[in-house]
C-alpha cells in the first residue's frame, strides 16, 4: 500500500486559508490602496525633486538613488514619513480581530475541535500576516527602484540595492511590532471593536501626544542657568533616550540611518567630535551598527507582545457557542 507523502500539514492549511483570508478582505484592499496612493504621490514629489537635482562626484551626493525615499518638494511628505506614519494602521488593521471575532463567531472552537495543536492557531495568524507583509513592502521598494531606474535612467549601485533591502527589513520588523500588539489586544478583549480603539489609542499615544509631553519634560528639566558643554550633551542624551521609547523614534532613526549614508551619530556631538570628523558617508556596515540597538529594541518589544498573545491565548477556556 503506498502512502501519499504530499499532505500538506496541517499547520500551513491554516496559513494559506489565512493568507487567502486576508487578501480577500476588505480591510486590507482599502488600507493598500491608501498605501500605494500616499506613496504613489510621494514619489512623484521625489521626482519632481529631481527635475533639477543632478548627479555629482560630492561624497554627500554620490547615493543618488536612495534620494526617492527621503526627498520632497515640499508637496506631500517623502516616502519614509509615509511608512512610517501608515506602517502601524496596516498592522493593526491586520491583527485587531485576529482572535476574537473568530471566538464570537463560534469558529474557534470549531477549529479547535479538529486534531491540531492550540498554538497552531495563533502562530498561523501571525505567520500569514507577516507572509503578506513581508511580500507588500518587498514589492512596494522593487517598484520604487523600478521606476526611478526608468524614470532617472540612473541605475542603483549595490550598496544601494542592499540599503533599500535592508529598510525593507526594518519597516517589516516596526509593521509586526504593531501587528503583534493588536494581537495581543484580540486576545485580551472579548469585543473587536474594543482590542482596536486599544491599537490606535496607543498608536496616536506616541504619534501625538508623547513628543508633547517629552516637551514639557524636557522644558521641566532644562537649567535655568549657563552650563558646561558636558552637562548640555548629557542633557540633550537623556531627551533623546527618552524620545526612543517611542517605538516610531526607532523606526525613524534606524530608516533616516539606513537611507541617508551622510549620517553619522544619533546622539548629540561635541564640538571635539564635530572638528575632527570626516564629511564622508558611511559604509552600509557602520550606518547598520549605528542602528543595530533601534532594530533590536523594535525586535524584542516584537517577541514580548507576541509572547504575551501567546501566554495568554494558551491558557484561555475556549467554550463553543
Amino acid at each position: 500500500m503506498q502512502t501519499n507523502h504530499s499532505i500538506v500539514h496541517p499547520f500551513w492549511v491554516i496559513v494559506n486559508k489565512e493568507i487567502s483570508d486576508i487578501i480577500k478582505s476588505w480591510r486590507f484592499i482599502i488600507m493598500l490602496a491608501i498605501v500605494l496612493l500616499t506613496c504613489t504621490g510621494s514619489l512623484y514629489t521625489a521626482f519632481t525633486g529631481f527635475a533639477t537635482a543632478k548627479p555629482t562626484n560630492d561624497p554627500e551626493e554620490s547615493f543618488f538613488f536612495l534620494k526617492l525615499f527621503t526627498i520632497s518638494d515640499g508637496t506631500l511628505p517623502p516616502f519614509i514619513v509615509f511608512i512610517s506614519f501608515l506602517g502601524p494602521l496596516l498592522g493593526i488593521s491586520m491583527g485587531f480581530d485576529a482572535i476574537n471575532s473568530e471566538q464570537n463567531k463560534g469558529t474557534l472552537s470549531r477549529v479547535l475541535s479538529q486534531p491540531i495543536y492550540r498554538d497552531y492557531v495563533l502562530n498561523a495568524k501571525f505567520l500569514a500576516s507577516l507572509i503578506v507583509l513581508s511580500i507588500l513592502f518587498f514589492s512596494l521598494n522593487l517598484l520604487v527602484l523600478g521606476f526611478g531606474l526608468v524614470i532617472i535612467g540612473i541605475p542603483p549601485t549595490a550598496e544601494e540595492v542592499l540599503r533599500i533591502l535592508m529598510f525593507s527589513v526594518v519597516s517589516i520588523v516596526y509593521v509586526a511590532f504593531w501587528l503583534n500588539l493588536s494581537i495581543l489586544f484580540s486576545v485580551r478583549f472579548r469585543q473587536a471593536t474594543t482590542s482596536a480603539l486599544a491599537g490606535i489609542s496607543i498608536w496616536l499615544f506616541f504619534s501625538i501626544f508623547y513628543n508633547m509631553i517629552v516637551n514639557v519634560i524636557a522644558k521641566g528639566i532644562s537649567p535655568r542657568q549657563m552650563i558646561s558643554e558636558y552637562q548640555l550633551v548629557s542633557l540633550q542624551k537623556l531627551i533623546q533616550n527618552i524620545m526612543r521609547l517611542n517605538p516610531g523614534q526607532l523606526f525613524d532613526d534606524a530608516t533616516t540611518t539606513l537611507l541617508v549614508p551622510s549620517v553619522r551619530s544619533l546622539g548629540p556631538l561635541t564640538m571635539e567630535q564635530m572638528s575632527g570628523a570626516i564629511p564622508s558617508p558611511l559604509p552600509l556596515g557602520q550606518s547598520m551598527m549605528l542602528v543595530w540597538p533601534q532594530v533590536t529594541a523594535l525586535f524584542a518589544g516584537t517577541l514580548v507582545f507576541f509572547g504575551l498573545a501567546y501566554l495568554l491565548f494558551m491558557r484561555r477556556e475556549i467554550r463553543s457557542r
